[in-house]
């Protein structure tokens, strides 16, 4: 009988041994490791996007290295190409003006395959002047307000007038003033103003 009970504590021995060793093989799996998002880039200029003076385009024509360039937009709203000279490019879409010079070139190669691109925006500015903490140009962004503007400029020095402001706009042709309060937009009182492309905000 002490022989039996020997062998049977000796086999229940090994067999808490083997399960021991086996739970220990079994390590939790590793959690997936935390994926990095890259950041988007900044928005670029969309499609609908109308060039304007003094934006910076990238023209590029297939094998064509001579007359692929950057070239700024002069302020009458053209650019210079060579055997096209003046092309008008204010007014319309990169891919508007594309077909444009596509069209012009046919007539002296085979096919053409042009490409237009706005690297620099600078026609749509709009500037803060007077009693701010950062005078100068803003680009202006889709849906920007005077109070946004503002804000971009820091905000007001300790003498601005801020119930005298007003925003210079031209007009069919004419510089217009439009009085703007600021105390009274934020209190809700008058409405915020959209703003456009050549608007300057004044601060007495």
């Amino acid at each position: 009988m002490k022989i039996v009970s020997i062998l049977v504590l000796v086999a229940m021995f090994c067999r808490g041994a083997a399960i021991a060793q086996e739970t220990g093989k079994q390590q939790p799996s590793a959690a997936p490791a935390t994926q990095k998002t890259e950041p988007s880039p900044a928005p670029g200029p969309t499609a609908s996007y109308k060039i304007g003076p003094q934006d910076v385009l990238r023209i590029d024509v297939w094998k064509e290295p001579d007359i692929s360039r950057a070239i700024p937009v002069r302020p009458d709203g053209k650019i210079s190409l060579p055997l096209l000279n003046d092309v008008q490019a204010a007014g319309l879409t990169s891919m508007q003006l594309a077909a444009v010079i596509r069209e012009g070139l046919a007539k002296y190669i085979t096919n053409p395959q042009v490409t237009v691109s706005v690297t620099e925006i600078n026609s749509r500015r709009v500037y803060c002047s007077g009693e701010v903490l950062k005078s100068g140009a803003l680009t202006l962004l889709p849906n920007m307000t005077a109070l946004q503007a503002i804000s971009s400029c820091g905000g007001f020095t300790q003498f601005a007038k801020i119930k005298s402001m007003y925003i210079l706009r031209v007009e069919e042709g004419k510089q217009v003033q439009h009085p703007f309060n600021w105390r009274e937009v934020v209190k809700g009182k008058s409405p915020d103003m959209l703003l456009q492309p050549g608007d300057v905000i004044v601060v007495p």
